[in-house]
């Protein structure tokens, strides 16, 4: 199966019972509204596809990891909704569509991703698919809150807007971005790695291989943000620079963050092959996110 008919089969199936859990959920109709309407965004669904893709790269039933896989993504909806408050990064639009605060309000927006925080681990914890037990579902609730929490995601964020108008050194940068963006895209790895019982090799050479491929994940945005095409990414060009973020071309200049993408990329392939396993639509996914234009 090519990645495309792998992303569509798949991202069906997240987004149909992504938008069930919102609607059987018990609450006001606002709040459901308002979670729903950036869940709806749309978006890559990259990390959903590297928890499928993971499964699947040890030929087991890939449909075993939807609701951690819409746990991700609620997760990461939150961040962005958060993201873009007027105490954050202030952004008036997300993929092209008003962002939460400007439809909704901020409270609602602050409150929506919270709900979508939350969500997301009664999600897992809810799962009933055969083989996810309840020790697989505990490791899993570990794991993400540690990618998510002050050790993962929001530590990354704390870096981030701390070094704004700074000069930082790669080390600095780098830890912002693994902190930042690669805990969640290591997790979606480590979560399919977890579900499909990989042994302790094939753990280590999918946690390198998801290192180096958040890192190529967030140079290529830093990349856009300074040559994507508005229109396409959603957002204002050249926002990165204007709030005085550190980023990969400021620091290594354009040709040195290309040069760095492409190291990352190798990498990233040379421990998937080191891992085993069939990894066709990981390398595709790989190849999506270091040549995407948003």
């Amino acid at each position: 199966m090519s990645l495309s008919e792998f992303s569509k089969q798949h991202i069906a199936s997240l987004e149909e019972e992504m938008k069930r859990k919102i609607d059987i959920l018990n609450a006001p109709l606002t709040i459901k509204e308002a979670m729903q309407y950036s869940l709806e965004a749309g978006g890559k669904r990259i990390r959903p596809l590297l928890v499928f893709a993971t499964i699947e790269a040890f030929h087991k039933d890939s449909m075993m990891g939807l609701e951690t896989a819409i746990a991700l993504e609620m997760i990461h909806t939150y961040s962005l909704i958060h993201d873009d408050l007027p105490c954050m990064d202030d952004d008036d639009l997300r993929r092209g569509k008003p962002t939460n605060h400007k439809v909704f309000g901020e409270a609602m927006a602050v409150l929506a991703g919270d709900a979508l925080l939350t969500y997301s681990f009664q999600i897992i914890a809810e799962s009933n698919y055969d083989t996810v037990t309840n020790d697989k579902k505990l490791n899993l609730i570990l794991e993400l809150s540690k990618a998510a929490g002050s050790e993962g995601m929001v530590g990354g964020q704390v870096a981030d807007m701390e070094a704004e108008g700074k000069s930082l050194d790669l080390t600095g940068l780098e830890y912002i971005h693994i902190h930042k963006t690669g805990k969640l895209l290591e997790f979606s790895v480590l979560a399919g790695a977890i579900l499909a019982d990989a042994s302790d090799k094939q753990r280590k050479c999918l946690s390198l291989f998801a290192y180096h491929l958040g890192l190529a994940f967030q140079i290529q945005d830093d990349i856009l943000d300074l040559e994507g095409d508005q229109e396409i990414i959603g957002k204002p060009v050249g926002s990165d620079q204007n709030n005085q973020k550190s980023t990969y071309p400021a620091l290594l200049t354009m040709n040195g963050a290309k040069e760095a993408l492409h190291t990352h990329v190798s990498e990233a392939k040379r421990y998937l092959k080191e891992s085993g396993l069939d990894t066709s639509i990981l390398e595709e996914i790989t190849d999506l996110i270091a040549n995407r234009n948003h």
